[in-house]
């Protein structure tokens, strides 16, 4: 399906999008980093996971996260010094806890949690287990999910779940791949889930006290605005991705080129000047089409 006009949001598009009060310096800095960093080839990226993922990936299992293992949160940080309000700073303690919880496999809550995924996915095929060859279906690297949710934990899971539920015509049209002229490997839809999460969490810089880049500033105002900004917003990062996968005609190999650029778009986004709500974001609408 091709998106219509209005909804391009690529960066071969950026220029017809309205005023962006944006820092020149900070944009110029952002773009010299990204030459630097994302000029080395893909089996570059490889050769860090090891070094980057050792306490969080076992063996294969790097792929999960380690996409981004060379994306440094110091890339275009602001040091601005900002204040909190209470409710701001109380909702950002509250998403930093859920950042902090593993997925643990022998929680109920967290097996209710997968068996609803997969029961909003295929809600007319009987889940045989927890552990089982079907989960392979949805795009989890093997019979066993808990094994892929070390990269990010639980919020991972959380995120896919929101998704789900919340907009459950959008997640099935990613998850059975509906849109436009797909690749011969595709990307695999639950890993690749996880991997926004972890993308998302790096790009808004959540693991430090408080964000001192400019999209993890912006995205405290809208989290103030709305406590669920988060789950919203990787639900709009994973439907541009998608987008972007079928703008640029990927393949599985280039995965994370699709994602960085996915994570570059998302950050102009989040730097316009007119952004209140995460509903106001551009990308919003690729939910709704």
């Amino acid at each position: 399906m091709r998106l219509r006009r209005r909804r391009q949001y690529f960066p071969s598009s950026c220029s017809s999008l309205h005023s962006v009060d944006e820092d020149e310096t900070y944009w110029r800095q952002k773009k010299g980093d990204e030459e630097l960093e994302w000029s080395h080839d893909f089996t570059h990226v490889i050769a860090q996971l090891a070094q980057c993922f050792t306490n969080a990936m076992v063996g294969p299992r790097s792929w999960i996260g380690g996409l981004f293992g060379r994306t440094s949160n110091k890339r275009g940080e602001k040091q601005t010094d900002y204040m909190l309000s209470p409710l701001q700073e109380q909702r950002l303690q509250r998403l930093q806890e859920r950042l902090n919880v593993p997925f643990d496999e022998t929680r109920p809550d967290h097996q209710e949690s997968l068996r609803a995924l997969w029961y909003s996915a295929y809600p007319d095929i009987a889940l045989k287990g927890l552990i089982s060859e079907q989960w392979k279906d949805m795009g989890w690297q093997g019979a066993n999910p808990s094994t892929d949710f070390r990269g990010c934990g639980f919020i991972s899971l959380e995120n896919l779940l929101f998704f789900a539920r919340t907009y459950p015509a959008s997640f099935r049209r990613l998850l059975f791949k509906q849109d436009g002229k797909r690749a011969t490997w595709e990307y695999p839809f639950a890993v690749a889930g996880i991997n926004v999460s972890f993308m998302l969490i790096r790009m808004l810089d959540l693991y430090s006290a408080k964000p001192k880049c400019l999209p993890g500033i912006n995205f405290i105002r809208l989290l103030g605005e709305d406590e669920e900004a988060f789950d919203v917003l990787y639900c709009i990062a994973f439907e541009m991705m998608d987008a972007q996968w079928l703008a640029m005609h990927a393949s599985y190999m280039e995965f994370n080129e699709v994602l960085q650029v996915t994570r570059t778009q998302l950050e102009r986004e989040l730097s316009l000047e007119d952004i209140h709500r995460v509903q106001d974001l551009p990308a919003y609408n690729l939910l709704y089409q």
